[in-house]
């Protein structure tokens, strides 16, 4: 049994968090992304598992690279059709074309930012000097996300723990550590049951029955994720998850968001204490299999925040 542990501390963090804010002040905006690359490699460097730690390689240059790429890709395109859909002198043809171009790049806009900014994060990261990859076909996921998404909106959200777990199990299945991959092995359907329970529970619980849920779609992920002959284990729920955030909010608003590093911090050992690898790693027949990625993908999602959580 592998267990991840994290050594990371609120006050260390707080100190980059605050020359983060005042350089980006200072440099108005620019060196955020410098900020992020930052934070990200103290996170990355403080988790271990089998008494390794991790590494994050990305560059603020290449983030504020991929950030102006994404601007110049999607969002002036979508301002611009934006402008041509309300202005009153352009044909109504046009309007309605643009109305529809516009639709079309909004589609591909999210799972492209999920999609892109994995492939980068996983290419910057590594463990024991080894590379991890993302090699999940683009056009693949964002067919995968869109149908679904669709079939979402006719069920009126039934469909939806279908295809959270369809795209969990595509993000992790083209996921690699060097020439090995990761796999999962759950059924599409497991978690429909617990989802329609949440539902029913909805009322009568103010809402707090998805933090029950949310710790047993966790626990069913993380369950099902392999790495060749060894599979994660978590054992998190959904008290502990509820009071992890509650003290967490309470931690950012009572300190008016000076807190932040140190709720950071809670999140990840909450994490290290709940995850654990079981099974032989056999780490000899691993090797290097490094794959290039741009940072375009990580530039969308932080225009939509589509990434998700840093320590994902």
């Amino acid at each position: 049994m592998h267990r991840l542990s994290f050594h990371g501390v609120g006050g260390t963090l707080f100190g980059i968090h605050i020359v983060n804010v005042f350089l980006t002040i200072v440099t108005l905006g620019i060196f955020y992304f410098w900020g992020k690359a930052r934070v990200r490699r103290y996170l990355w460097s403080q988790m271990a598992i089998a008494g390794d730690r991790f590494a994050f390689h990305g560059t603020g240059r290449e983030m504020l690279i991929g950030f102006l790429k994404a601007v110049l890709i999607f969002a002036v395109p979508l301002v611009v059709l934006s402008v041509v859909q309300q202005s009153a002198w352009v044909w109504g043809i046009v309007r309605v074309l643009a109305y529809l171009l516009a639709y079309v790049i909004g589609t591909v806009f999210y799972p492209l930012a999920i999609v892109g900014a994995r492939r980068y994060r996983l290419s910057r990261s590594s463990w024991r000097g080894i590379r991890f990859s993302f090699r999940g076909p683009t056009k693949e996921f964002i067919k995968l996300f869109v149908v679904n998404a669709i079939i979402v909106s006719v069920t009126l959200g039934l469909w939806y723990p279908i295809f959270d777990t369809k795209r969990y199990a595509f993000l992790t299945a083209n996921s690699w550590f060097g020439n090995r991959r990761f796999g999962f092995d759950g059924s599409h359907f497991q978690l429909f049951k617990s989802f329609l329970l949440a539902l029913v529970l909805t009322p009568f619980t103010l809402g707090l029955a998805w933090f029950w849920y949310v710790a047993k779609k966790r626990r069913f992920y993380w369950g099902h994720t392999t790495f060749g002959a060894a599979r994660y284990k978590y054992t998190g729920t959904g008290g502990a998850i509820l009071l992890l955030m509650a003290l967490n909010l309470v931690i950012v608003l009572g300190t008016l968001g000076l807190g932040w590093p140190w709720a950071k911090v809670r999140t990840a050992r909450f994490l290290a204490r709940n995850l654990t690898l079981v099974g032989p790693l056999e780490l000899e027949s691993i090797q290097q299999d490094a794959q290039a990625a741009s940072a375009t993908g990580e530039g969308l999602a932080g225009l939509l925040d589509a990434g998700g959580l840093d320590l994902g």
